[in-house]
Order: C-alpha cells, then sequence, then structure tokens
C-alpha cells in the first residue's frame, strides 16, 4: 500500500500532460470516483481535469505524504500535506483509497486545513 500512495502523490504532482495521463492510467482504473468537499469526478479524463486545475490554482506546490499509510483489506487511509516545495505546509488533507487489482478504484477526500482564501 505504501507504493501505492506515493504513486498516487506522484500523479498529483506530475505536470507534464502526457505524463500525468500515463500516470493517471497506471495509478487508477477506468472507472474510478474521487470525491472532497470542492469536487466529485469520475474516470481518468475527469480525474485528469480536476489535478491539472489544483496544479493550476497552486502553481509550484506539491503534494507529500504527511504520516505514516494505514490499511487493511483493499482499503488506504494517509494524510497529505500540500505547500510550496521549499516552505511549509499549506494545505493539510486526509484521504481513504479503495483498491482493486492493484489500482485506485474510489477516493475519498477530506480538507483539515485550508487557510482562507485558498
Amino acid at each position: 500500500m505504501n507504493t501505492i500512495v506515493t504513486q498516487y502523490l506522484e500523479a498529483w504532482n506530475t505536470t507534464d500532460p502526457t505524463a500525468r495521463t500515463a500516470a493517471i492510467a497506471r495509478v487508477f482504473t477506468e472507472t474510478v470516483t474521487y470525491t472532497d468537499p470542492l469536487v466529485t469526478v469520475t474516470g481518468h479524463h475527469e480525474l485528469d481535469a480536476a489535478i491539472a486545475g489544483v496544479q493550476a490554482q497552486f502553481p509550484g506546490w506539491i503534494f507529500t505524504l504527511a504520516g505514516p499509510v494505514d490499511a487493511h483489506h483493499n482499503q488506504v487511509r494517509f494524510t497529505w500535506n500540500l505547500g510550496p516545495a521549499d516552505g511549509p505546509a499549506v494545505v493539510v488533507g486526509f484521504d481513504v483509497a479503495v483498491i482493486d487489482d492493484n489500482r485506485i478504484t474510489q477516493v475519498l477526500g477530506f480538507l483539515d486545513k485550508v487557510p482562507a482564501g485558498v
């Protein structure tokens, strides 16, 4: 599960559209659903658009793992940080992902820290 979480964060950090499309295809099933307080998307194309939107809103910021990965059965949960590569986390979130055949089928995301105006 540590590997899939690492690959998940790498997909969110990949800014080259072609490489990001490949990362999404590698990490997520074709019918993946992603839901957080700001967006609900289904499938590779919509997830790619959501990731590109976050990257456009926060250029140069990166997602990093913010603690241990906890998993059982076919699900994993983890906390992540988002912020400048050379600075502290500005946004903190918590995701739960469901895995099927080593690919993510569903993500339920929560935002724990979102500063005003972000």
